[in-house]
């Protein structure tokens, strides 16, 4: 029985091994290209070993190291204040769903659940936000839409609320007289890391990653998002490879490193989440250790 058990442990550990090599060996590949020489991907296509190595992706995008620092800064802050925000108005949504003697339950949950299935067009969110709110070239621009908001989220939240939250210790703290809104910060969040770790990481990546935002909304190039930022370059590198010029500027043009580029601008987006990531899943298991602790 020992025997059985320890094959099918080191089973278990192989396929996991397996999986999480699958998973780290695009990211050690996308690196890798990125300080390819531009020649070698082009004759040979990406490797792990390639023929010659070069920085000059690197040394182009540092041309314009200002534009990026200041595309970082503005992602960073709009991270940080979308992801909190958006906790607390799902959190604060989710929690009156989740309780079965709120008026009307049913009726808002499914009004909030339709929007999952219907929204009102690209058309009128841009007519609303730009006139109505005038939020076009304004950094709320990229935090208000991420806001109003996730209905997946909200219904996870709920589901959490309503199934993992004792009902007698709900009951113990009205009893001690807390109201409702001190059952739901003593009580109910400290309970209810585990979900809120879980949809903060989904709402950080979220605002992380989001390009069409700043792509609708922003012309102001001060503040362009990092997503926008190494969007706009790589639009500038197909618009001088592509482009039609005599003498230098086409030499300059050809000489433009277009894919080892394109990598490392993956690689400039991608470092701040991979870096933040597992103080995230460190913060995110002990939730689920306290939840269940608790639980």
């Amino acid at each position: 029985m020992k025997v059985k058990n320890l094959i099918w442990q080191w089973g278990v550990n192989v396929i996991l091994l397996i999986v999480a090599i699958s998973c780290i060996l695009p990211f050690i590949l996308l690196f890798i290209s990125s300080i390819t020489d531009e020649q070698s991907i082009v004759h040979n296509g990406y490797s792990f070993f390639p023929e010659a190595y070069s920085l000059s992706a690197y040394r182009y995008l540092w041309q314009d190291a200002d534009r990026i620092f200041r595309a970082y800064g503005i992602t960073i802050i709009v991270t940080v204040i979308g992801t909190v925000v958006s906790l607390i108005i799902t959190s604060l949504l989710a929690y009156p769903l989740s309780r079965k003697d709120m008026p009307m339950n049913k009726f808002w949950a499914f009004f909030v659940f339709f929007t999952m299935l219907f929204n009102g067009g690209l058309v009128p969110t841009y007519l609303v936000y730009t006139q109505l709110f005038d939020l076009k070239n304004t950094l709320l621009a990229l935090i208000v839409p991420g806001l109003l908001t996730n209905a997946f989220y909200v219904m996870l939240m709920r589901t959490f609320f309503a199934t993992s939250i004792p009902a007698p210790v709900m009951e113990s703290a009205k009893i001690d007289g807390a109201g409702e809104f001190i059952t739901f910060v003593r009580i109910v969040l400290p309970l209810s890391l585990p979900i809120l770790a879980t949809v903060g990481l989904f709402q950080t990546i979220h605002y992380w990653n989001d390009w069409f935002n700043g792509m609708i909304y922003i012309t102001d190039s001060k503040l362009y998002s990092l997503q926008n930022m190494l969007n706009r370059i790589l639009l500038d590198i197909q618009f001088l490879s592509n482009g039609n010029f005599s003498g230098t500027q086409s030499d300059s043009a050809a000489n433009i490193p277009t894919e080892t580029t394109r990598m490392a601008m993956a690689v400039i987006g991608i470092i701040p989440i991979l870096i933040a990531y597992p103080f995230f899943q460190k913060f995110f298991v002990k939730g689920l250790t306290i939840g269940a602790v608790k639980g």
